[in-house]
């Protein structure tokens, strides 16, 4: 009988101490992967899993071999154009404020295609992705400019 509580009282504090382990890494969010490198295929796709519409990824093209680096996110996925243009806004935003050296991104949707620069989207921001040191910051900013729809599709067109 004592032994048998000896194993639940362990088994307890295992559980106990998996869930805490646990909980630590949900906390640091999609930013324990700040300044990764577009050639971190772990990271980008660890990123790009947890962006909005990540689970109908089908596939990540990471382009290395020469400069500028970039990347293909291929969709399979079929909204609207709005919503396409906001996930294009939204996905990109985070990328390139978490991957250091990506400098475009091309997404593929079932019927349609966008490409979208770092440089493009920063002077759209006004602002340098590289600074942004939060998600909350990161998530004020795009919600911010997702509210004008002729701002959005100044952007993408």
């Amino acid at each position: 009988m004592k032994q048998r509580i000896k194993f639940l009282f362990f088994l307890t504090l295992v559980v106990i101490l998996l869930i805490g382990c646990s909980a630590n890494k949900d906390q640091e969010g999609i930013f324990q992967f700040k300044d990764s490198y577009v050639g971190d295929n772990s990271a980008v796709g660890n990123i790009v899993k947890q962006l909005q519409s990540g689970e109908s990824l089908k596939g990540i093209e990471l382009k290395t071999k020469e400069k500028p680096y970039g990347m293909i996110l291929n969709y399979n996925w079929i909204e609207s154009e709005q919503i396409y243009k906001e996930t294009v806004i939204n996905n990109a935003t985070y990328i390139f404020s978490l991957v250091h050296n990506v400098e475009w991104i091309r997404f593929h949707f079932n019927d349609k295609e966008y490409k979208i620069t770092k440089e493009e989207i920063q002077t759209w921001y006004g602002k340098n992705l590289n600074e942004v040191k939060n998600e909350d910051n990161l998530r004020k900013l795009i919600q911010k400019y997702l509210k004008e729809e002729q701002k959005v599709n100044q952007l993408i067109q």
